[in-house]
């Protein structure tokens, strides 16, 4: 029988190879650099192949230990799974929990959330990292994130998804713009005015374009923004309109007193919040009694669009 790597070489293999760095791989083992180096030599010996090319300046994966170390990733997850199974059959949703979420749903989401998880699951951890949906998934498929909260439509790939809560795409305005005076707006208004627009990287960009049915944005796109918050002064400057979710206006539009909301007609669009876990995980049930509480923070708080009047929150004078 051949002699297998233990987990440890499989973990030092993995953090090299994100790494490229001996002394950083080391300290995100937590061992000291001579131990991880000593346990890269004995996975070498114990294959029989070489997995990094090493200099003095730097240290390169071999296209073998490029092959090599993926199949370690998917073994490390495995091996977390089985380990989370056991775990999880005593006591389910406690302790540690990788949480990923986007950033056009992480900071009007999470503040309520976390409370409210804090009190109904006592003993989970949740360890929250931001990031956009493609980076979310990349490190879900590799083990870093156990469970994702995304919005589609979007290419999630090979995930198990369950739906959390609809999202209207709703249109922001000055105050003083002419489309105020509408209880509700069109796409072919939409199509004379000029957009902001969130920048490309950002799911909820092609939430908005789907939204408006808009195949060519250039055309009336005349600003790109890195953040909700950005496009909402941008708004309130009246440099032009733009596009959010319906989750973010009570939060955005707390710090401006001279933007207003209208939802889009004649279907009132939405993107969908998702929470999506790698269909391996043996902990599918209990992320489903976690979207179930979700779920009920989500919409017990969410304020629905009145059509004939303001949406907004003043500013103290």
């Amino acid at each position: 029988m051949a002699i297998l790597p233990s987990l440890q070489q499989l973990r030092f293999l993995c953090a090299l190879a994100e790494q490229c760095h001996f002394g950083r791989a080391a300290e995100s083992c937590a061992v000291t650099q001579s131990t991880l180096s000593g346990g890269i030599k004995e996975l070498e010996a114990r294959l029989g192949i070489t997995l990094f090319e090493r200099s003095h300046r730097h240290v390169i994966l071999t296209p073998l230990g490029k092959e090599i170390a993926t199949r370690a990733r998917r073994l490390l997850v495995d091996a977390e799974e089985l380990v989370g199974l056991a775990h999880n059959a005593q006591e389910p949703l406690s302790g540690p929990l990788r949480f990923g979420v986007i950033p056009t749903v992480g900071p009007y989401v999470l503040p309520s959330l976390l409370s409210h998880l804090g009190i109904a699951l006592p003993k989970l951890k949740l360890y929250v990292r931001e990031a956009p949906t493609a980076v979310l998934l990349d490190r879900l498929a590799g083990g870093e994130l156990d469970i994702l909260l995304v919005a589609i439509p979007y290419d999630l790939g090979d995930v198990e998804a369950m739906e959390i809560a609809k999202d209207p795409i709703v249109v922001a305005m000055p105050r003083n713009h002419s489309l105020g005076h509408h209880k509700v707006v069109s796409r072919d208004d939409l199509a004379r005015e000029q957009l902001l627009l969130i920048e490309d990287g950002h799911c909820l960009r092609s939430h908005s374009l789907q939204a408006c049915r808009i195949a060519d944005p250039v055309r009336n796109e005349v600003f790109q923004a890195t953040s909700l918050r950005t496009l909402v002064q941008m708004v309130a400057a009246e440099l032009g309109i733009t596009l959010m979710p319906q989750i973010a206006v009570d939060s955005e539009l707390a710090s401006t007193r001279n933007v207003v909301i209208r939802p889009l007609s004649p279907d009132k669009p939405f993107r969908t919040l998702v929470l999506a876990w790698r269909p391996t995980s043996s902990r599918g049930v209990e992320f489903r009694m976690l979207g179930n509480l979700i779920r009920e923070c989500l919409t017990g708080s969410k304020r629905a669009i009145a059509p004939d009047r303001d949406t907004e929150v003043l500013a103290a004078p």
